[in-house]
């Protein structure tokens, strides 16, 4: 199995060498690769210390997360994207918008969105879009795109907890868009979401945990880490009626297609 979006670098989570632990416990799990998603400056160091550690089974992704945009966002970005054509890198993110809690720097979020997409069309790159509250915003940023002709070839929700209509919406802008399916899943009162994946299709999901958020129900509320990514493989095949084998062969069959550098 691949664990598309996993913060498992973070040291403040994983403290004194857990990090490494982490990815092992993951690989005993059956979880082959985790992709390593970027948030701002500061996480860089910590990701390629642990893909270094483990290259085999880690690969790194670069980006600015809305939460850290500020008025200081260009000089930021700059430097993250000093590494887009490092080895291990397959692909921008995570970024977009979040206007959840704070809306304040709402055109920086525009602004910083719009350069990544634009840096994963000229990188060939795919890209991974976080969006919380802000679905319209997003889209209107991937349809400024789509109008250029600049939008990147792979796009995935990461931490998809919309409704079938979210999924629709974005397919009206996104037709080949990928889904990036987690911990929420699997609790009770996700209902919603789950009705959603029987408009995704299996053919459009990929697995992620978002470690060491959102963990996986029995585990909810504890931290979250790659080794939990069955818990959710298993409920997206008890919702989608299907094999827990067929799950992990389409998701890890996606997330190549998704992620093309992806080893």
């Amino acid at each position: 199995m691949i664990d598309t979006h996993t913060h498992i670098y973070l040291e403040q989570d994983f403290p004194e060498g857990e990090t490494v632990q982490a990815v092992s416990r993951a690989v005993e799990a059956g979880v082959t690769r985790m992709i390593l998603p970027g948030v701002d400056v500061a996480s860089i160091a910590q990701i390629r210390r642990l893909h270094a550690a483990c290259p085999e089974h880690t690969a790194i992704a670069v980006g600015l997360h809305p939460t850290e945009v500020t008025p200081h966002w260009r000089e930021h970005l700059d430097i993250i994207l000093q590494g887009i054509d490092d080895e291990g890198v397959v692909a921008i993110g995570e970024v977009g918008m979040d206007l959840h809690e704070d809306t304040t720097y709402r055109a920086e979020q525009l602004d910083a969105f719009r350069v990544q997409v634009e840096a994963a069309f000229r990188h060939s790159l795919p890209l991974i879009i976080h969006q919380r509250e802000a679905l319209e915003e997003t889209l209107q940023v991937l349809r400024e795109a789509k109008e250029r002709r600049q939008l990147p070839e792979g796009i995935v929700f990461h931490c998809f907890t919309g409704t079938a209509e979210d999924v629709a919406r974005i397919r009206e802008v996104v037709p080949e868009a990928y889904f990036g399916i987690g911990g929420v899943a699997t609790f009770k009162n996700a209902r919603g979401l789950r009705e959603a994946l029987l408009t995704i299709g299996l053919d459009h999901i990929v697995l992620e945990t978002d470690a060491p958020w959102l963990a996986p129900t029995p585990l909810r509320g504890k931290r979250n880490e790659s080794a939990l990514l069955p818990h959710i493989a298993r409920s997206v095949a008890d919702t989608l009626a299907c094999s827990l084998s067929e799950v992990e062969a389409t998701t890890d069959a996606n997330a190549h297609r998704l992620f093309p550098r992806l080893h």
